[in-house]
């Protein structure tokens, strides 16, 4: 009889074991996802990879403190490449090859993510770039998304001011950056649909410190009625002054690389007046409450700001909206690389900083030309143009 009982025992525990390992695969632990970043936090590109660099750190501490994505913590492995193409492409190789990453959030420039478009696509590896070129997502690469709004929709509302304003002869002056380079493409190729003739072209060294060669240069066409420079770095400040110390007072228009605060201080007094495109995270206050990006950008703002004490730009913005989209994904359809890519691919609807996206899979920006405004600056405050 005790050899019977003893039997039974033994048959639950086997029995139970079964049923363990039966439902294992349901109740599997959490698991820890890598998120991987290429950021510009120091160098002559921190005012971009710097805000990016502590947005996604903060946004990241947030989720993990909150339990992470259904469970699954988030580690972050940030690799600054000081806006160097060349160490982008070794820490890209790196958090591919040695860490093994879920998904890359960056590069800061440009001209960093057009070095790593292809290395990114070719490893099937989830790029979501806070760089701006239009070139980064055009033509598309099945893993490669980018979160800043687009060049063309830039150079639209830029032209279609000008047209308000009765300006049909400009200069355009751009930085030797990708994005520098890219927007100059973009600049020539919309021209002619806004009746605009570009009666000059200059492009100057991304570290230039003084301008006025080219200024006095471009000042002797009297046709010139207006100037575009496109670039992200402090010569949009330097162009200004110049241009003022010259008593060249035509408008001076920026792209929406000029979207920090940081630009507008480096040029003082001459920075009044620039008119620039950007998105709303500038001055949400301008916002009707139904807007549907109000409540993120003030939220966004008064956590960033009352954590780091120093002014929101739209460059962190653009590293919010990345790791956002990319955590939504992994919460929709969990952390499948090919399900995630997928997931963003077809992402409706998702308010972020820069906009409403809509992505689809002819267009990894998703973003359309009312994520722009257009703005000022006056008082040396950034205020809507209109």
């Amino acid at each position: 009889m005790k050899k019977l009982v003893n039997l039974s025992k033994k048959m639950l525990l086997v029995g139970a074991a079964l049923a363990f390992s039966t439902m294992a695969p349901v109740l599997a632990s959490a698991e820890t996802i890598k998120i991987g970043a290429v950021l510009a936090v120091t160098g002559g590109a921190s005012f971009l990879g710097g805000p990016e660099a502590r947005t996604i750190q903060m946004l990241a501490d947030e989720l993990n403190a909150k339990g992470g994505i259904n469970g699954n913590k988030i580690e972050l492995i940030i690799k600054d490449s000081g806006a160097n193409p060349e160490k982008a492409i070794s820490f890209t190789k790196q958090l591919i090859e040695e860490e093994k990453v879920f998904a890359i959030i960056g590069p800061s420039t440009s001209g960093e993510t057009l070095k790593i478009k292809k290395i990114c696509d070719q490893n099937k590896m989830i790029l979501l770039s806070c760089a701006a070129a239009e070139l980064i997502v055009n033509p598309v690469a099945k893993y490669v998304f980018k979160t800043p709004q687009k060049d063309s929709h830039a150079a639209a509302k830029i032209f279609g001011t000008m047209n308000e304003m009765g300006i049909s002869t400009i200069a355009v002056l751009n930085g030797n950056t990708g994005f520098g380079k890219a927007g100059k493409m973009q600049l020539k190729k919309s021209a002619s649909k806004f009746g605009i003739t570009i009666a000059a072209a200059e492009t100057y060294d991304k570290k230039s410190t003084d301008l006025s060669a080219v200024v006095a240069k471009l000042k002797a066409n009297k046709d010139i009625q207006a100037v575009v420079n496109w670039s992200i770095v402090p010569a949009q400040g330097i162009l200004a002054k110049n241009m003022r110390q010259a008593g060249w007072d035509v408008p001076l228009f920026q792209s929406h690389g000029f979207g920090n605060i940081k630009f507008v201080e480096a040029g003082g007094a001459a920075s009044e007046g620039i008119i620039f495109p950007a998105g709303r995270l500038l001055s949400p206050d301008v916002l009707s409450d139904d807007n549907p990006q109000k409540r993120v950008l003030l939220q966004y703002i008064a956590d960033y700001e009352s954590k780091f004490n120093e002014p929101v730009s739209t460059f962190g913005g653009h590293a919010y909206d990345a790791f956002k989209i990319l955590c939504r994904a992994i919460g929709e359809v969990g952390p499948d690389k090919e399900k995630v890519r997928d997931a963003i691919e077809n992402m409706q609807n998702f308010v972020g900083t820069g906009g409403v996206f809509n992505f689809s899979r002819t267009d990894h920006n998703g973003l359309d030309i009312d994520a722009f405004a257009m703005w000022t600056v006056k008082d040396g405050k950034f205020v809507l143009y209109k």
